[in-house]
């Protein structure tokens, strides 16, 4: 054994930058995930929307499609045409 006092200091980087890396891995990570669940909302958002047009679409009636029929006489009739 020698007699020499051992030195208190750690070999690796110091206790603050470690836990500052570890810090930043977390905040990383918590924005990855965070970013994941934003485009898969978004994605579900425009899905929906899509589906929803297609079942509006799918079930119209045939009155919808003579519904503005009337509108365009009824805004010429003041102009005298």
């Amino acid at each position: 054994m020698s007699t020499e006092p051992e030195s208190a200091t750690p070999t690796g980087p110091p206790l603050a930058l470690k836990i500052t890396e570890k810090g930043g891995a977390k905040a990383l990570l918590m924005i990855g995930w965070f970013s994941m669940g934003m485009a898969v909302a978004a994605l579900g958002i425009l899905v929906g929307v899509e589906l929803r047009s297609r079942y509006k679409f799918n079930h119209r009636t045939p009155y919808d499609f003579y519904a503005n029929a009337g509108e365009q006489q009824a805004s010429e009739f003041g102009v005298g045409v």
